[in-house]
């Protein structure tokens, strides 16, 4: 999620870490919950160029510093853009910016750029590395003559080890008049993403169950598998028995319906938008070796071009969308409808595999993760438990209740609600509601509450009511 604040004065965004959320309320980003020591927080800035008497450089400062203390002191705070300002190399501000910026002289806005650093506890970062002048350029003029290096990163000044290094890239082509800035940040806390471990489960196209014909195909396929678990021996171990019958149904279904295919979105990127994007690098690298007026004309020219057919692109992308959301409105699909919806409002989730141990740090390898969830449980599930010696068994008389009917199953089956969780099983309910008689009349076989243990009953548990 992104909190931007546009004021007269300037551009402020506040890009947050996965870790936490901001909320907007009123133009002022306000937290949602907690934070954790590991956060990191970015802020990004736009200054107007404007004189050394406006007003409007003034109140960008305020603003700014307005938005900087609402966050706490113990994140690494990274506050970085376009400061229209240029940052000299003066002694007496060498312990704050260093002394290899690309200019010999703050103006006022460098000036007010350090002392909001100073006062802050803050470290220019771009003017600490040292690099050969065209890595140091954030700004062109038009005609190619005059640089000038005006984007800036500030960090905490006890995170500055963090940042190892910025430069700019030139020929990285941005679509603006500035070059791209990167910064090299290494984390206190890395944690890479175990993905060795994760068994991937193939779900089954479900979707063709609601065809005639895809329904038909199903009902042939379970009903050649179940033929020979028709006439089942009720001595036989019944947990066997539904082990079979699984076993069967998701081989029916590998075979006749196929794995779910995730829908691909129609992307607006096409190949006109990768050759007009090729033709503006093309450009842009011609206009770096010969800064000419005539290159600087096609090269702004291509620029338009190219940003009016991206947008174009993306408003013919857009309202495809729509039109989909409001067939899937007008169809009464609502599962479709809700899920096109959910995938514009959805924000990026991330998911982490730390956990703490008994002193409440942070844990990051596996091995130490594994053990720390074996100590949980094993104290979790071994307690000791003092017996009531006084406790006596006291038998109860229970009706009799028979074993359900076929036709009792094959009801329960038909009122179940489609669309449910299938739980550990994987085995979904339309599967039953699909398969037809055979398929009852086995699961009958086995839907004996009596019988089947509770790791098996998960699904047949409705069933046997």
């Amino acid at each position: 999620m992104t909190l931007s604040c546009c004021t007269a004065s300037g551009t402020f965004n506040i890009y947050p870490s996965p870790l936490f959320l901001f909320r907007k309320h009123r133009g002022n980003p306000t937290l949602d919950r907690k934070l954790t020591r590991d956060s990191v927080l970015l802020v990004t800035a736009h200054a107007r160029d404007v004189g050394r008497e406006s007003p409007f450089a003034l109140r960008f400062y305020e603003e700014l510093e307005h938005v900087f203390n609402k966050f706490p002191k113990y994140l690494m705070k990274i506050v970085l853009g376009d400061f229209s300002a240029k940052v000299g190399r003066e002694d007496i501000f060498e312990p704050n910016i260093g002394n290899e910026s690309l200019h010999e002289i703050s103006t006022d806005n460098g000036v007010r750029v350090v002392n909001f650093a100073t006062s802050k506890l803050l470290t220019v970062k771009s003017t600490k590395f040292p690099h050969r002048n065209i890595h140091k350029f954030t700004l062109t003029s038009p005609d190619g003559k005059i640089h000038n290096q005006i984007d800036h990163i500030l960090i905490d000044r006890k995170w500055h080890s963090s940042i190892l290094d910025v430069r700019s890239f030139r020929a990285a082509d941005c679509d603006t008049d500035h070059y791209l800035v990167v910064a090299k940040v290494r984390e206190r806390l890395a944690v890479s993403k175990q993905t060795t471990h994760r068994v991937h489960m193939g779900r089954f196209n479900l979707k063709i169950l609601n065809e005639v014909e895809g329904k038909e195909q199903y009902c042939v396929e379970i009903s050649n598998r179940f033929a020979a678990l028709e006439n089942l021996d009720t001595k036989v171990d019944v947990n066997k028995a539904w082990e079979s019958i699984r076993e069967n149904i998701k081989k029916s279904d590998n075979e006749s319906l196929g794995y779910y295919e995730p829908k691909k979105h129609k992307a607006w990127f096409d190949e006109g938008c990768s050759k007009l994007l090729d033709q503006r690098k093309q450009a842009k690298l011609q206009w770096l070796q010969d800064p000419s007026e005539l290159n600087g004309d096609n090269l702004n020219n291509i620029r338009r071009e190219t940003s009016r057919h991206f947008r174009s692109k993306k408003r013919e992308y857009l309202k495809d969308k729509i039109d989909e959301l409001a067939m899937n409105s007008k169809n009464k699909n609502i599962r479709d409808l809700y899920k096109g919806i959910n995938d514009f409002k959805r924000d990026y989730q991330q998911s982490s595999n730390l956990v703490k141990d008994e002193n409440g740090d942070l844990l990051a390898d596996s091995h130490y993760i594994l053990n720390r969830w074996r100590n949980y449980f094993s104290q979790l599930l071994n307690l000791h438990r003092v017996s009531d010696v006084r406790q006596t068994e006291i038998d109860k008389a229970e009706p009799f209740i028979p074993d359900p009917s076929p036709f009792e199953v094959e009801s329960a089956i038909a009122k179940l609600k489609r669309y449910k969780s299938p739980g550990g099983l994987k085995c979904d309910i339309r599967y039953l509601r699909g398969g037809g008689v055979n398929q009852s009349m086995a699961a009958t076989t086995v839907a004996n509450p009596k019988k089947i243990d509770a790791r098996n009953a998960v699904l047949l548990n409705d069933i046997a009511v």
